[in-house]
């Protein structure tokens, strides 16, 4: 498997499917672990970067879950194949512009992903489509424990796991999911929302995680705090207050639906105007647009595409996958040229309800 095999297929994430599907883009668990034996990253050498990787490659082939993954060192990609990986959440802005020794896991499915040394030795984590934080740890555990057999990991009996930022020892856990909330938006509720999930202890970043601005009406809601908590309490306490937050985008949906039909559809038919004439679209604003879209398809105003190749299409139109899409690299005006070419072949079909 090549990186470039990851345009023939949908991220598993992406399915649209799960439950709260509507509104919940993806799930995720993030593990972070240190191996014993070496410095954390701020002082680990090459020599010891490159003893980490291939000891971790060869865990990784052990593993059952695994052994069809694509292991790849950062040394063997481009800088256009980094970016393709950041594009589709298999590997963080940080670990992107990372020097040094470096490499990347990704399942067949793209389901799973281990950064290695990026902040840690380890950043594992498992994405799923829909509100799955469960099912999601459910497989991480599964590896964490298959990798565990293999390798040592730095470890306190009172503090938990170790990790380069205090605020992830304990159980090294962040769970997060992607919410697309629209219709708070709509309603100027959104901020309440965020002032409230903040005073929880809970972080809100935007389509592309820490150090991002929400866009497109999509944001990712993460714990802060893993020390003191067990792996479930953490998830059970996050899914209990997005539970809440989704009731609202619901309620919202609905109010907007019953009460203000003429304005969401004249919002929702616009979007979709533009997106089908458009002959040069950044990548701005066409998120905000398909977000709009996909607003309209989740409540049945537009028809004539599903709702997974319609989310494929904020990955497609990210400049990496456009580049690799038209086999060429392109300059910011031909992207926005490119863009605009593929959303109207990808929206043809869709038609106003």
């Amino acid at each position: 498997m090549k990186t470039d095999d990851f345009l023939k297929s949908s991220c598993g994430w992406l399915k649209g499917t799960g439950q709260y599907g509507d509104i919940v883009i993806s799930s995720r668990i993030r593990l972070a672990r240190n191996l014993k034996d070496f410095h954390f990253e701020a002082r680990l050498n090459q020599a010891k970067a490159k003893e980490l990787i291939k000891r971790l490659e060869e865990a990784v082939h052990s593993c059952n879950y695994l052994k069809k993954a694509l292991f790849v060192r950062f040394s063997e990609l481009s800088e256009l194949d980094k970016q393709l990986l950041l594009e589709r959440h298999l590997i963080s802005r940080e670990h992107s512009l990372g020097k040094g020794e470096r490499a990347v896991c990704i399942s067949e499915n793209e389901i799973v992903s281990i950064m290695v040394v990026e902040e840690d030795h380890l950043r594992m984590q498992v994405l799923q489509s829909g509100f799955s934080l469960s099912e999601a740890w459910r497989i991480l555990s599964q590896i964490d424990s298959e990798l565990e057999r293999f390798l040592e990991y730095a470890f306190d009996s009172q503090l938990g796991y170790l990790t380069a930022c205090p605020t992830n020892v304990g159980t090294g856990l962040r769970a997060s999911t992607m919410l697309h909330l629209p219709a708070l938006i709509m309603t100027k509720e959104i901020n309440k929302i965020l002032q409230a999930l903040a005073k929880l202890n809970l972080a809100s970043r935007g389509f592309y995680g820490e150090g991002t601005q929400a866009s497109g009406n999509f944001f990712q809601f993460s714990n802060q705090i893993t020390l003191g908590h067990s792996e479930e309490d953490i998830i059970d306490n996050l899914e209990r207050v997005l539970r809440q937050v989704i009731e609202h985008e619901k309620e919202a949906r609905l109010m907007l639906f019953k009460k203000r039909r003429g304005m969401l559809e004249d919002q929702i038919w616009r979007a979709l105007g533009t997106l089908k004439s458009a002959r040069i679209i950044s990548s701005q604003e066409t998120i905000s647009l398909l977000s709009l879209v996909r607003l309209g398809l989740d409540l049945g105003l537009v028809a004539g595409l599903d709702v997974q190749k319609l989310n494929d299409l904020f990955l497609l139109i990210q400049p990496a996958h456009l580049q690799k899409l038209f086999g060429k690299e392109l300059s910011a005006a031909e992207r926005d040229s490119k863009r605009a070419e593929l959303i109207r072949s990808h929206l043809k079909s869709i038609v106003l309800v």
